[in-house]
């Protein structure tokens, strides 16, 4: 019998198959292989029931979450913790460093470390913990008041400070695209970031090291992709 859950997955399944195929257009353009991109699914507007569905098919491994308290109460202590080890759990909202501890112990990686004071407080709890607690700097390239990130200017040297603590990895940069400006404008702006993750990781890369460029969401991925991007983070896109 065909249920209204059948017709939700294959539309949700539509969507995903969609978004590759973008993937794949965007790489053909560029050169690139598609296996070089990574789909992130951003969960903090989809419902426990579509990210049951997905994750049932494998469709999403690679999951990003804005806020350390829903994570809590939605995988670690709710509907979906019976699904916590199939995915790997990326904050990639502000993170306060009242909340470090907790990040530390619920996240597998922390893609929007933007200062000294958050990375100390992460590099401090991930010790405490035992664990080497991989991680991403978010830069900023708006001029949004709101938007969290260090200058790209400032990013090298938060990069040189991070490296000497013990139990962060850090991984690469993570962007968000200005908002409200044409597409050649952001790709720019996703060009800048692409420009100083080059100079601060390509330099540094070791067989069996990966370093990774979190560039794009729904509206630009497209962009994100063009400029580099090895890594994107869709919701919008794969939920609606």
């Amino acid at each position: 019998m065909y249920t209204k859950a059948n017709a939700r997955l294959e539309c949700l399944k539509k969507n995903i198959a969609g978004i590759r195929a973008c993937i794949n257009e965007a790489c053909a353009a560029t050169g690139r292989k598609s296996s070089e991109i990574t789909l992130m699914a951003v969960t903090k507007y989809a419902s426990e029931e579509d990210i049951r569905l997905l994750i049932s098919l494998n469709s999403i491994t690679e999951v990003g979450e804005n806020k350390v308290q829903s994570v809590k109460t939605r995988w670690k202590e709710g509907n979906l913790s019976d699904l916590r080890k199939k995915i790997c759990l990326h904050l990639i909202g502000h993170l306060q460093t009242n909340k470090a501890k907790t990040a530390v112990q619920i996240f597998d990686s922390i893609d929007s470390i933007d200062s000294i004071k958050i990375a100390s407080a992460v590099n401090r709890h991930a010790a405490e913990a035992g664990k080497i607690m991989p991680a991403l700097i978010q830069v900023k390239i708006s001029g949004s008041e709101t938007q969290s990130g260090i200058a790209l200017e400032e990013a090298a040297g938060l990069l040189n400070a991070v490296r000497q603590m013990k139990n962060i990895d850090i991984r690469g940069y993570m962007a968000i695209a200005p908002a409200h400006v044409q597409p050649e404008e952001i790709k720019k702006a996703f060009l800048e970031v692409k420009k100083i993750f080059d100079r601060d990781f390509k330099q540094c890369a070791s067989p069996g090291k990966t370093y990774v460029l979190s560039l794009g969401m729904s509206g630009d991925y497209m962009e994100a992709i063009y400029a580099g991007s090895t890594m994107i983070r869709i919701g919008s896109a794969i939920f609606k």
